[in-house]
């Protein structure tokens, strides 16, 4: 059976709530990685939107589509090198990933189910310790544009002038 590589197309999903905390998880395969909820698509034609919903789903338990849950595509990438670890689970040549940005803002105490496979550990931070806490740059980054993103209108999912 031929061997199926992930597709170096992936989410990056910043998970906080309107006070701005910020849920970051422990990798279970590198205990010293805090990030937020990443993931590459299943298969081409699944939009990054698509695989946000689901990574969340898959990664946390959250439901990014429940009521009180606001996803906004913040329509911005970043391109980036993959670690060197992570190498052989892509194509032979495949160096680089291009990661779409989303936040998924919850309500206050949104229970938190860890895929044990897949991370060991969680914690809500305040967005700047959340940045300083995070091991991925884009992500620390994301973490830190977070007041900026996740509340302008015109961004989808944001609240507009009527206070959708």
């Amino acid at each position: 059976m031929p061997r199926s590589y992930k597709i170096p197309e992936s989410v990056l999903v910043v998970i906080h709530t309107a006070a701005l905390d910020v849920l970051l998880i422990r990798r279970a395969d590198a205990p010293e990685f805090w990030q937020s909820v990443t993931g590459s698509k299943d298969h081409l034609h699944e939009s990054f939107e698509e695989a946000a919903v689901r990574e969340v789903w898959e990664e946390t338990g959250i439901d990014a589509r429940a009521p009180g849950c606001i996803l906004r595509d913040w329509h911005l990438e970043n391109i980036y090198g993959i670690y060197p670890q992570w190498l052989h689970r892509y194509a032979p040549g495949v160096c680089e990933n291009t990661e779409h940005l989303f936040s998924l803002q919850v309500p206050a105490g949104t229970p938190v189910v860890l895929n044990p496979r897949e991370h060991v550990d969680w914690k809500w931070l305040p967005w700047l310790d959340a940045a300083d806490a995070c091991y991925s740059p884009s992500n620390a980054e994301a973490c830190l544009w977070l007041p900026r993103l996740a509340v302008l209108p015109g961004v989808q999912g944001a609240p507009g002038p009527s206070g959708r």
